[in-house]
């Protein structure tokens, strides 16, 4: 990718929604410096999320199993190179390591707000040349991403779809079958059909619900990419789900969404996105949350 280019150097985050989190301050670091390429640390795993990126350069993974000897390889694979200035979300002590004359970490953050989001754009900011305003979340998708898409998509009928993912990393943050499937009833003349997507593991929850879908439903769950999952979600009306990743997700592709908080702290993981909307449970219960308020919150974001 043009290795004459100056770079820059971001250190991410792993899981999906940190990631994601971190794209603000990476999108400013490209805004002050748009001619540059760059490089980036991040996680095997959620990675995905960012090979589509028009300024990306060189795309490290960092693998915690490697332990010591991993990350003496990494340090010295980004000292052959020096760059213009590198910021660093994950640790305190990378970027005093590497060439470069202007460096960021966690513990150099300035000013923030409560939200994560914030707080990484905070770190960005103390070597950025002028102020600027935080950007949105962002995720890229290739044109091979959007025919995956319309191809999966073809057999569902239009215009107005429903993209659900029920599932979540541990059972408290799980809104109640019961009440998926009692929304769906509830809403089932306000969308031509629904889009279920997850990972593996929430396989039986999707099947169940598909069965019992009182419109067209196509489940998804298992079978895409993190960018065939962006590219899907681009087609859906409105994105609903528990606090997982996929939130995170459909708020950095702009897509109108609820995402359904239990036990956690939304005021500093809740998605980050100018459509992104929190239904928060009556004692942090997700039982509690009832279907009759979340068809409430869906009827006022198509009215």
């Amino acid at each position: 990718m043009g290795d004459g280019k100056p770079r820059l150097l971001f250190v991410t985050l792993s899981n999906i929604g940190d990631l994601l989190l971190t794209t603000p301050a990476l999108e400013a670091l490209h805004q002050a410096w748009p001619e540059h390429l760059i490089d980036i640390v991040a996680d095997a795993r959620s990675s995905d999320l960012l090979r589509a990126c028009p300024y990306l350069g060189t795309l490290y993974h960092r693998d915690k199993r490697a332990g010591m000897v991993g990350t003496l390889k990494l340090i010295a694979a980004l000292r052959a190179r020096r760059y213009a200035a590198v910021v660093d979300l994950r640790t305190d002590f990378l970027p005093w390591l590497l060439r470069t004359d202007s460096r960021a970490a966690r513990w150099r953050r300035g000013a923030h707000g409560p939200h994560a989001a914030e707080q990484h754009f905070a770190i960005a900011a103390r070597i950025l040349p002028n102020p600027v305003d935080i950007p949105a979340a962002r995720i890229w998708i290739t044109q091979e991403d959007e025919q995956f898409a319309a191809q999966a998509l073809a057999s569902l009928p239009g215009p107005r779809l429903l993209a659900i993912a029920p599932g979540a990393n541990w059972p408290g943050k799980i809104w109640p079958m019961s009440h998926f499937d009692a929304l769906l009833e509830r809403t089932a003349g306000l969308f031509s059909g629904v889009i279920l997507l997850g990972s593996r593991q929430d396989r039986v929850i999707t099947a169940a619900l598909k069965e019992r879908s009182p419109v067209p439903a196509l489940d998804l769950a298992g079978t895409t990419t993190l960018r065939q999952a962006a590219a899907v979600l681009d087609a859906a009306s409105v994105f609903l789900g528990n606090d997982s990743g996929l939130g995170h997700l459909a708020a950095a592709r702009g897509i109108p969404s609820i995402t359904l908080i239990g036990p956690g702290r939304p005021e500093r993981y809740k998605p980050w996105g100018p459509q992104a909307r929190l239904l928060e449970a009556p004692q942090r219960q997700l039982p509690l949350l009832l279907p009759e308020t979340v068809a409430t919150a869906l009827h006022e974001i198509l009215a």
